[in-house]
């Protein structure tokens, strides 16, 4: 719940800016002067937690179902509005929603400065830097291989989450309940451990 606060924080900033400022925007990365402040380090490497998540992302990998897989597949490669189509039904096309896909890609685009500053700070190992059996379910690069903690995908995840369930209350559950699936999925595709979800 950490990440899902660190990202709800950024999200609702976006939403009270225009009645605090004449120029609304998001908070700049300079503003997260010290990730510390924000986020607690992850479980130590060797450490009973950690060693625990790495087994909870074996356990979910093999535990996945094809579709469970595929999905999660999808979802590393949509990180964009259009994870939320599966629960508002085809009336959710950004295409005709230009100015709800411009609050979105607002969302979109400030999360990775952010939790980039994150990443640097902790330099955590991806679970496949320790245990190299784990098979991811994309490629990815060896500039990823020290970046698990926190998570991109589910830091803005649940920052879309937020943004739209202010926006859409009375669907609220379904979207966040979809955030934290989209989260939950980096499991499944063997890049994140628990705690870079939470």
């Amino acid at each position: 719940m950490r990440l899902f606060t660190f990202a709800a924080m950024t999200a609702l900033a976006f939403l009270t800016a225009p009645v605090l400022a004449a120029d609304p925007g998001f908070l700049k990365p300079s503003d997260l002067y010290d990730p510390a402040h924000y986020l607690p380090p992850p479980p130590a490497s060797g450490s009973p937690r950690a060693l625990a998540e790495l087994a909870e992302v074996k356990r979910s990998m093999a535990e996945a179902t094809p579709e469970q897989r595929a999905q999660a597949a999808s979802d590393n490669d949509s990180e964009n509005g259009t994870i939320f189509a599966v629960v508002l039904g085809p009336a959710w096309n950004l295409n005709k929603l230009p100015a709800t896909a411009k609050v979105i890609n607002e969302v979109t685009g400030s999360e990775g400065p952010f939790s980039d500053i994150a990443k640097q700070e902790f330099k955590r190992d991806r679970p496949w830097v320790v245990d190299s059996a784990i098979q991811t379910c994309a490629p990815h690069k060896p500039s990823q291989d020290h970046a698990s903690y926190p998570s991109g995908h589910a830091t803005v995840g649940y920052g879309m989450g937020v943004v739209l369930a202010n926006l859409m209350p009375s669907h609220a559950q379904a979207i966040l309940g979809r955030s934290e699936q989209f989260a939950e999925n980096r499991l499944i595709c063997g890049f994140h451990f628990r705690s870079d979800l939470s």
